[in-house]
């Protein structure tokens, strides 16, 4: 679309008027094998939910039930790369991370409104989910709405549990890490008291994200969809973030080797260059240590800040070694300026992360 200057410039290079776009929001679906991922998209790619949605999966396995619902479309023609399904959902099987799938569907712009990307068994989603940050020219048709982690409430403490030879964290537990939903599947498998341990044990690790039960993976789309855990798009306001996903204040942590959730509020603003050096410290120079000498190992930070001469919340945002932060709403004139930052990760020390983020504090 383009306007022309004047009638009688016929020669002149017409001022081009730029239209939005509407991102399309990207959910990775992660988790152990046999937790039930095959059995949720077999759900989403054959039920009739109204929604248009792009699965792009890692690979199909012999014998697959979804490979079988997927052979044909809906007029019996074959699809060489994306296979398109009776209900509007599309699908594709890939080998690699799946970014040149996701590259190659947004040609199909307008066919989708959701693009759902499986990883297999073992992945860590922290590195997939980072492709999303760094690929600018990718993240101008897509974003990165949440991870969601499925476990199977049968094998979840056997899982949990494993121990690795070189000492550090087993899958089962960075993958519920870096979960922002996280759905408990096969509940109809145990007792009452054995979820409720199982619970349990997802929130030691991670008691920020959203927490689901279902059993045969049959769950609501809408609580899987449109979380807006990374770009708080949309109608998504903060305070929900902070309370209404199963997040809470009251501090379980204890000081050993497991992976925990840390959670620490304080008033005061804080000097951006102050709040990107100790960022910097923690995440990529692995300086920051407990008590006993150990490196504080962070797979997932989330905060709420109040900057110095800044009338906007800042949203910071870290996966591993990598962070991010935007501005969002504005604080209110009367309003408590109280900064929340949620750490998940291994070896945390509470009193020397307050002692750190003392020290980067102005009281007001």
């Amino acid at each position: 679309m383009f306007a022309m200057k004047e009638e009688d410039e016929e020669e002149d290079v017409p001022d081009l008027i730029p239209f939005a776009t509407k991102k399309v929001p990207v959910t990775i679906i992660t988790g152990f094998f046999g937790a039930g991922k095959t059995t949720l998209l077999n759900h989403i790619l054959t039920k009739q939910h109204g929604k248009r949605i792009a699965v792009i999966l890692n690979e199909f396995g012999e014998g697959d039930s979804i490979e079988k619902s997927m052979s044909v479309g809906e007029k019996g023609e074959l699809f060489e790369e994306w296979l398109e399904l009776r209900n509007g959902c599309l699908c594709c099987s890939v080998k690699d991370n799946g970014v040149k799938a996701i590259e190659n569907l947004m040609e199909k712009k307008g066919k989708f409104d959701y693009i759902l990307l499986e990883t297999t068994g073992l992945a860590d989603p922290g590195p997939i989910a980072s492709i999303f940050w760094l690929d600018e020219e990718l993240c101008s048709d897509v974003y990165l709405d949440g991870i969601l982690v499925m476990v199977d409430a049968k094998y979840l403490k056997q899982h949990f549990e494993a121990t690795k030879q070189d000492g550090s964290i087993n899958e089962c537990q960075r993958q519920i890490a870096l979960g922002d939903v996280i759905l408990v599947n096969k509940t109809d498998l145990v007792t009452s008291a054995e979820l409720d341990v199982l619970k349990e044990t997802v929130r030691s690790v991670n008691g920020f994200a959203k927490l689901l039960e279902t059993s045969h993976a049959d769950v609501d789309l809408d609580d899987i969809l449109n979380i807006n855990a990374y770009c708080l798009s949309g109608d998504m306001k903060l305070e929900d973030v902070f309370t209404k996903r199963g997040f809470s204040v009251r501090d379980k942590h204890t000081i050993d080797q497991s992976v925990r959730t840390l959670t620490l509020q304080f008033n005061g603003n804080v000097k951006r260059s102050e709040l990107d050096s100790f960022l910097q410290t923690l995440l990529w120079e692995k300086t920051v240590q407990d008590n006993s000498g150990r490196t504080m190992n962070i797979l997932r930070l989330k905060g709420l800040i109040s900057l110095l001469d800044c009338e906007e919340r800042l949203v910071v945002q870290a996966v591993h070694e990598l962070y991010d932060s935007h501005y969002t709403t504005k604080w209110e004139s009367q309003e408590s300026r109280c900064n929340i930052v949620v750490f998940i990760g291994q070896n945390l020390d509470k009193s020397i992360l307050e002692n750190c983020l003392q020290k980067i504090i102005i009281p007001t």
